[in-house]
């Protein structure tokens, strides 16, 4: 068999963080979702059944809860940082693609969500 990519996914991981421009979303705060796919050769693990052989999602939340725990003016800010994070703690990581979304964004309309999305690679 022949895996031509594989990746190590979280998807909605919810979060209650102070992020933002208003002064009120750094006093009271709100939901944050992410979502993150990362691609990693697991293919070792495939066949060792190790943790070590690939990359532990374990430890990637706990990289993105540390950054989430720091506020930031602006999701972008926040995106590079949780992206360089795991660039640097994981070598084995190839590509990240992150979405983060913030529930509900204080910006008088009826919206359930806004964020950014990140594609990026560690070459």
């Amino acid at each position: 068999m022949k895996i031509n990519k594989s990746y190590i996914f979280l998807k909605g991981i919810r979060f209650y963080a102070y992020h933002g421009v208003a002064p009120q979303e750094n006093l009271i705060g709100n939901e944050y979702i992410i979502d993150l796919k990362l691609g990693v050769d697991i293919s070792k693990a495939m066949q060792t059944d190790e943790v070590t052989d690939t990359v532990n999602y374990a430890e990637v939340y706990n990289v993105i809860k540390t950054e989430m725990d720091i506020s930031s003016k602006l999701l972008e800010h926040v995106g590079k940082r949780i992206v360089k994070k795991l660039f640097k703690q994981f070598a084995t990581i190839e590509d990240i693609d992150l979405f983060l979304s913030k529930r509900n964004p204080p910006m008088g309309a009826d919206i359930e969500s806004a964020g950014i999305e990140l594609h990026c690679s560690r070459k």
